[in-house]
């Protein structure tokens, strides 16, 4: 068996005669088509298969594509315009499909992004407001703002005026065989003219120049002044360029024009050799003609502000505390009336402000509280309150009660209320020689329609059996072997000194005496000697406290037992503590007995 290679394919032959001479003559084919295409089979079998494998024109390109696409980059922007709706629908379907993709991608970025863009923002903020400042507080500021009231002008136009060192306000590019404008530039907020026939005239004068004067080849018109505008003039061999400067620019700035020249010259020479009137393919200059819009400004010496912050300071300070006064001033009036119209017998007829005083009209009863009182309680100055009373007599029940008692002369055994229906309803004990002149003299009491007594001394005496009850329950405690209260005793016995003096002033009205025992015990450490003394000393204490809150004397006497009358009668030490205590015993007998 033989194999013989055709195309890259094997065959089994089988070998005899024949077969000979049909190897033969297809190796002689083989050795004919290698002349004729100068290929080996096996390199040509190999072209067959990149013709045929999609797979290998890809791994190709891929080789390729990268410096393609920076070649093609480089000619025109074709092949950006055709990227960006393709890119724009890719990151469309990425943020549809998934939005965290991208948010975790630009995460390293935006926070830094975002911090630089406040950090500008507040800079700029600042620098703002040290501007105001200084062209606010200064006296410079006043003499631009006249000047821009004079002019017409802004006062921002003014200032930058006035600040202005030199500022390239034009840059034309003109063509030098014709005279035409190719390019023209201009600086923000500046009112530009017709550029075509400013770079007319621009063309003419030089024409002018060297016509009429003797000029030497390769010279040219450098500069023109007019007032506060120069012309800066830079020649190129097919190009001008004109830049049009207010101020006093240095010298520096016609090395940027003719490095801007120069730049253009060097892109654009085969545009400009062959200009034909079109202006669109000098586009391209213009990164070179913006690069010659200089500007530059008086920087003042940096100032210390403190003063302006002191001031301003100052003036917020007084300000917060003004407000506050005024505040606090208007809410103390506002109670203040609030006061006066839920007072009895006091009518506000007239309450304003004029100018930082205050004007106060109305009526009085005389018995009525003092509106001073009130002013004083409000912690408002009288002096600044301007006020007139006039006197009326008010029938307010509270105001005819009051009335009543003072010319009735009722003594404290009686209560006096008026109802709604004017009737004087006296509740009590009083003498007899008392109900009949009462009986006589309420006809004069305005506001009195009816007088009714009415004997209360059951209730009275009901009050008294009352307070007995309430003031007998009561103890102190003290210390062991000590006259020294326990903690929170001091406070119990404040609480019994007004049940004491109810009982005292009510008892009277029921012809009552009271007699209130105040007695001391001890426990049972100690002798009996011992602890009749400390006792009675307990008992002492108390009484004193009585005697110096106000009350009679004669209404208590004292004892003290010892341990003849214990609380409790155990060993523990709660036993003990309970017997170191005072008691009372309140009695009751008839004044007339």
């Amino acid at each position: 068996m033989s194999k013989d290679s055709n195309n890259g394919v094997s065959k089994e032959t089988p070998i005899n005669g024949n077969n000979s001479n049909l190897d033969s003559e297809l190796n002689e084919l083989i050795e004919l088509r290698s002349i004729l295409f100068g290929v080996e089979p096996t390199k040509l079998n190999h072209l067959y298969e990149r013709i045929e494998n999609p797979s290998v024109h890809s791994n190709d390109i891929s080789r390729v594509l990268p410096e393609a696409i920076v070649h093609r980059s480089k000619e025109d922007d074709q092949l950006s315009e055709a990227l960006v709706s393709v890119i724009e629908k890719s990151i469309d379907a990425s943020v549809k499909r998934d939005e965290n993709i991208i948010a975790e991608a630009i995460f390293p970025i935006i926070g830094s992004a975002t911090r630089k863009a406040i950090a500008t923002a507040f800079g700029e903020m600042l620098q703002s407001l040290n501007e105001t400042l200084e062209h606010s507080l200064s006296p410079k500021s006043l003499e631009w703002r006249l000047e821009a009231t004079r002019t017409g002008k802004s006062f921002a136009e003014i200032v930058l005026l006035r600040t202005l060192i030199y500022r390239v306000e034009q840059i034309f590019l003109i063509h030098k065989q014709t005279g035409l404008l190719l390019q023209h530039i201009l600086a923000p907020q500046v009112a530009a003219q017709d550029p075509d026939l400013v770079s007319a005239m621009l063309t003419a004068i030089q024409d002018f120049v060297k016509d009429s004067f003797r000029v030497k080849k390769g010279e040219a018109l450098q500069s023109l002044e007019f007032g506060e505008l120069t012309i800066w003039i830079e020649e190129g061999p097919q190009a001008v360029l004109a830049g049009i400067i207010r101020g006093n620019a240095p010298q520096d700035l016609k090395l940027v024009f003719q490095d801007a020249i120069e730049k253009i010259h060097l892109k654009l020479g085969d545009e400009l050799k062959c200009f034909t009137g079109e202006t669109e393919e000098f586009i391209a200059s213009r990164p070179y003609l913006d690069a010659c819009l200089e500007s530059r400004y008086k920087t003042p010496p940096k100032k210390n502000y403190t003063y302006a912050w002191a001031l301003l300071g100052t003036i917020g300070v007084a300000l917060g505390l003004w407000s506050f006064l005024i505040n606090r001033q208007q809410g103390n009036w506002n109670a203040f009336l609030d006061k006066l119209n839920s007072q009895p017998g006091i009518v506000v007829i007239k309450a304003e402000e004029n100018n930082g005083k205050y004007i106060l009209r109305g009526m009085r009863d005389p018995l009525a509280k003092d509106p001073n009182t009130f002013m004083r309680e409000e912690d408002i100055n009288p002096e600044i309150v301007n006020s007139q009373w006039r006197s009326y007599i008010s029938l307010e029940p509270e105001l005819i009660t009051q009335r009543a008692r003072k010319l009735l002369n009722a003594p404290d055994t009686v209560l006096l209320n008026v109802d709604k229906n004017g009737t004087l309803l006296a509740t009590g004990s009083a003498s007899a020689k008392w109900i009949s002149q009462a009986k006589e003299t309420w006809h004069y009491i305005p506001g009195v329609s009816k007088f009714e007594f009415k004997k209360n001394q059951d209730s009275n005496l009901t009050k008294v059996e009352l307070y007995k009850k309430q003031i007998e329950k009561e103890m102190l405690f003290f210390r062991d072997g000590t006259t020294e209260f326990i903690p929170g005793q001091e406070q119990k016995l404040k609480k019994i000194i007004p049940k004491i003096q109810e009982i005292l002033e009510i008892a009277p009205s029921v012809s009552k005496r009271v007699r209130i025992n105040i007695v001391g015990h001890a426990d049972t450490l100690g002798t009996e000697e011992t602890n009749i003394i400390l006792s009675r000393n307990r008992a002492n204490k108390v009484f004193s406290y009585f005697s110096s809150s106000g009350i009679n004397s004669k209404s208590f006497t004292i004892a003290g037992v010892g341990t003849s009358n214990p609380l409790s009668s155990g060993l523990t030490e709660a036993d003990k503590a309970a017997n170191r205590r005072v008691s009372f015993t309140v009695s009751l007998t008839d004044i007339r007995n």
